[in-house]
């Protein structure tokens, strides 16, 4: 599959002038908002909206129903920003839609507060319809920003060092997020339905101001991409979907992606209620042990960075982070109670395992598009859209089991 992705790499695109570092940090800067919400959504929701009351199913109800919503917004959105371009502008959109909406998913249920119930119905109807808002925002925001990545640069090596920054500052967002979990855990300790709230809610507040920070240092240091008006006036005809559907290497690179985004999606999301519920582990632990596997990536992350890369090292790297998964998964799988230490351990493998099969599975997109830059928001929306339901489906599925 590599092989064929290398093929995908026209001559002068190995030659293209690679990108200086200020640009790719700015880059990178511009998903923050993006990833410390998304931490938050699949870290904390399920176990917020349980510990309100909700029932396992009703609280992954409100979860699908925002996988769903993004999934298929990611569709639209791939297909308009094919059509109009202007990433920087669908950027700021959807920015601007998550940081009003995602205050409202940890803010309390309002159709309640305006009805004057609080039945689980009624809850669930109200957490689910911000969570799509939410959803709707977030998708924008992702597919416009990794569509940039080939409209940035032609060279190989400089799009897998976008995607290695942009995969480094999710870990930066994620320990941000889980340094402000640990002190709002560890100052309010709340126990009762009005504390609990209080404590979602701030952890949400300060994790949208820190993200908007970083979007406005994105908008601001970051030029609009001319490589696709350059490739729009060179052949207006816009790429179908069916020249992407007849290649093998779309289902392939498909494959793979979806895959990696449900191990690390699905993993975070139950991360919380394993390491409380199974391992009896402190409260504490469900902060410190997400941000022991997102130190971990950070640091993967910042080393990919520097790496000439070719097709069989982004083969090598992503097949050495599945086999960690493999190994770490089984490891978990038996690990006792009375020895719920060695957890800390198991983090630092899965933060290396995520980081080696993120960057490099996002890369293989990346060189999919190729010198197709008509087409990249199709294809970032459309793999979205596979894992953004996906993810949906199978923690619905989970949930509903434990339920």
């Amino acid at each position: 599959m590599v092989d064929a992705i290398h093929d995908e790499l026209p001559a002068r695109a190995q030659n293209a002038e690679p990108l200086r570092r200020p640009a790719i940090l700015v880059y990178g800067a511009g998903h923050m908002l993006n990833d410390i919400t998304s931490a938050c959504w699949f870290t904390y929701l399920l176990l917020f909206l349980t510990d309100l009351g909700l029932s396992p199913r009703d609280a992954a109800i409100v979860m699908l129903s925002g996988q769903v919503a993004d999934a298929f917004t990611t569709i639209f959105a791939g297909e308009l920003i094919d059509r109009f371009g202007h990433f920087k502008k669908w950027h700021a959109g959807g920015s601007i839609l998550v940081a009003i909406s995602f205050s409202s998913v940890f803010g309390g249920c309002l159709p309640c507060k305006i009805i004057g119930k609080n039945s689980s119905t009624l809850q669930t109807i109200g957490y689910s319809l911000f969570a799509a808002i939410f959803n709707v925002g977030w998708a924008v925001t992702q597919v416009s920003h990794m569509s940039m990545v080939n409209c940035i640069t032609l060279n190989p090596t400089s799009r897998v060092a976008l995607n290695s920054c942009r995969n480094a500052f999710t870990m930066v967002a994620n320990l941000s997020l889980y340094a402000f979990a640990l002190v709002v855990f560890s100052v309010y300790n709340a126990k009762a339905y009005d504390g609990i709230k209080l404590e979602y809610r701030w952890i949400a507040y300060l994790s949208i101001f820190t993200g908007c920070c970083f979007v406005v240092v994105f908008l601001i240091g970051t030029k609009e991409p001319a490589l696709k008006q350059r490739r729009h006036y060179e052949s207006f005809s816009k790429i179908s979907w069916n020249y992407w559907f007849k290649k093998a290497l779309y289902y392939q690179v498909a494959i793979v992606y979806v895959l990696t985004r449900l191990i690390t999606n699905v993993s975070q999301a139950l991360l919380a209620f394993y390491v409380i519920d199974d391992l009896g582990m402190p409260q504490s632990s469900k902060a410190l042990v997400p941000a022991i596997i997102y130190i971990s990536s950070f640091i993967v992350s910042v080393i990919l960075q520097e790496i000439s890369w070719t097709s069989s090292r982004l083969k090598a790297s992503f097949t050495s982070g599945a086999i960690l998964w493999i190994l770490c998964g089984s490891g978990i799988l038996v690990l006792p109670s009375s020895l719920h230490s060695s957890m800390y351990i198991f983090s630092v493998i899965i933060g290396i395992a995520n980081a080696l099969m993120m960057v490099t599975g996002i890369s293989m997109q990346s060189m999919l598009i190729g010198k197709d830059l008509n087409g990249c928001g199709f294809v970032c929306g459309s793999l979205s859209f596979m894992d953004k339901l996906s993810c949906g489906l199978a923690l619905y599925a989970l949930e509903s089991y434990q339920g």
